[in-house]
């Protein structure tokens, strides 16, 4: 498994983050690309090597003409609308400017259409939200991992006036987000930095047990004497736990929507490859009865589900949660009983027993054929299963990652269109 840990010792910032990405060895030629479709006039984007109280890093820096738009998120989103970028990449920036105007709303008693883009819709902004988008697309890590969030100490001067650090915008994207302490009087982490991490890290701590094969060592503008101000972007392999994933949970409240639709798109969601699909009934506002539409799938698979949701169901809004699940290994095994071969589901745990699920569907169509009780052919079933664990032995590189006995003619399969186990 791909992972990157984000070592934010000196906070985090899109310029920074966007310099540690080339630095780790994105390709900085499909970030310049991605930028120059912005259609942002006479802006370009430069990469320097400099050193950082002794630290050689990298250093973003955006050439632009001045400018003094305040743009709204509608704005942001015809610029990324019209960008050529891959589908992924245009949801992750979005994503991080939606993030920001959230923030912005809830601060300012507004709305996320209505809030004004100051600092966030300069150019340099734009630009480095983008890049980081497109690096983190390009990096292509299956988790990403950041240590807690230095925001700084004192004041900073924004559109609004003085405000203490973390400004309020910044402080309400990292709500949640474990924060450290750094002594260092100025604003560490920034918007864009605080909304990438939000919006991006799936879980917040120590670095990972990892084989590091890249390091991007990004820098901010400002320089302190006591310690450089540089982002580590730490990139490696890290070997999967067959006991614990990562998912994503995806909700949406639906009360205008007929009954027959929320089936559909539940079939819709299931055939695409959703691990689990499930309603909760609700009470919506005015009294009006609903139901919560919830998905759970791959962090891969995140876009395409929400296409489906929004696409059938029309519904304004998804909510989106990482969750880390603590799951059984499991195969898919057949047995043979009087009645012939069940095929079912073998789960364990390391150092416990192995349980037996054979399929209900076969079951239940043996019991139709030959007249006998339900009940029964699961007992026959299960039986079976218990027979070939006596009986079976295992050789010795086999026993360390198995059952203690197991059956000898399991038919491997791991790969299953539904999951059901319970997400943490």
């Amino acid at each position: 498994m791909r992972v990157a840990w984000l070592e934010c010792a000196t906070g985090i910032s899109g310029d920074m983050t966007l310099a540690a990405l080339i630095d780790a060895g994105v390709d900085f030629q499909a970030i310049q690309d991605a930028v120059a479709s912005l259609n942002l006039p006479d802006v370009r984007l430069r990469v320097e090597t400099v050193i950082k109280n002794g630290f050689r890093c990298r250093q973003v820096l955006v050439d632009h003409p001045e400018q003094h738009a305040h743009r709204h998120l509608a704005d942001i989103r015809r610029i990324l609308d019209e960008a050529q970028l891959t589908g992924r990449q245009r949801h992750l920036a979005d994503t991080l400017f939606t993030t920001i105007a959230e923030a912005e709303a809830q601060v300012h008693g507004s709305t996320a259409e209505q809030v004004h883009f100051h600092e966030v819709g300069a150019v340099d902004s734009i630009v480095d939200l983008v890049g980081a988008a497109v690096g983190f697309d390009l990096l292509g890590a299956d988790q990403i991992v950041c240590s807690p969030v230095p925001t700084g100490r004192g004041f900073v001067h924004i559109a609004h006036g003085i405000c203490p650090i973390p400004a309020p915008g910044t402080a309400e994207i990292l709500k949640g987000i474990p924060l450290a302490d750094v002594p260092i009087e100025a604003e560490l982490t920034t918007p864009t930095g605080a909304a990438i991490v939000r919006t991006l890290a799936d879980r917040f701590g120590p670095m990972p047990p990892m084989t590091i094969q890249q390091i991007g060592y990004g820098c901010g503008t400002r320089t302190f004497s006591e310690r450089a101000n540089i982002l580590r972007l730490f990139v490696g392999e890290s070997a999967p736990d067959p006991e614990h994933d990562t998912v994503v949970l995806l909700e949406t409240n639906l009360d205008d929507v007929p009954g027959e639709t929320v089936g559909y798109t539940r079939q819709q969601l299931t055939a695409a490859g959703a691990l689990d699909v499930y309603t909760i009934p609700v009470q919506m506002k005015k009294d009006r009865p609903g139901v919560i539409l919830s998905v759970l799938c791959r962090p891969e698979q995140e876009t395409v589900m929400e296409d489906i949701l929004f696409r059938e169901t029309g519904t304004l809004g998804i909510r989106r949660h990482r969750i880390e699940r603590c799951i059984q290994h499991r195969e898919q095994v057949t047995v043979t009983t009087p009645w012939g071969e069940i095929p079912g589901k073998c789960a364990w745990r390391s150092g416990r027993p192995a349980r037996f699920t054979p399929e209900f569907d076969d079951c239940a169509r043996i019991a139709r054929n030959e007249g006998v009780p339900l009940r029964d052919v699961f007992r026959a079933a299960e039986t079976a299963f218990l027979e070939k664990q006596e009986s079976a032995t295992l050789l010795p590189d086999e026993a360390a990652d198995r059952p203690s006995s197991r059956h000898t003619d399991a038919r491997h399969d791991h790969h299953h269109d539904h999951d059901h186990d319970h997400h943490h």
